[in-house]
């Protein structure tokens, strides 16, 4: 995995941002967290051969996996562990070979206990290729990370 950007002011500690772009899944699939600062995330992932269905276009499931890496990242993105329990995807139009697809999700609402965050994929072009709302159960536990 590439190195992490360099992140501003009013991104996450360092330590948490390494922590969340360790993501075993998300390296596998080329998928690189780009962003994170508290209440938003964005993560990019190029549409390979190895990322396709039987049709040619990028796999719902590789779509899904960008998705979930910005909701793990945006929604753990104030320090404090974070669990999905939903996820409702709308796929709008497929990824393509080649796509440079980039998701960013923001916080919508936070509580103590829940936190719910809208993503959106699109293509290099402007196509919107995907959109998720999607809802965590905050554990109330602070990420132990380094600075």
């Amino acid at each position: 995995m590439a190195d992490a950007p360099a992140q501003d002011s009013a991104a996450v500690p360092p330590g948490l941002f390494a922590a969340l772009a360790a993501d075993p899944l998300a390296a596998h699939l080329g998928i690189a967290l780009e962003e994170v600062r508290p209440g938003y995330a964005r993560a990019a992932m190029t549409v390979g051969p190895q990322l396709l269905n039987a049709v040619g276009t990028a796999h719902g499931g590789a779509t899904m996996a960008l998705l979930d890496v910005v909701h793990a990242a945006v929604s753990n993105s104030h320090g404090t562990v974070a669990v999905a329990q939903d996820v409702h995807t709308e796929f709008l139009t497929p990824g393509r070979p080649g796509d440079r697809l980039v998701a960013e999700g923001v916080e919508l609402h936070r509580t103590g206990r829940t936190a719910v965050y809208r993503i959106e994929a699109t293509a290099q072009d402007g196509r919107r290729v995907a959109t998720a709302l999607a809802r965590v159960f905050r554990l109330g536990t602070p990420w132990q990370v380094g600075a």
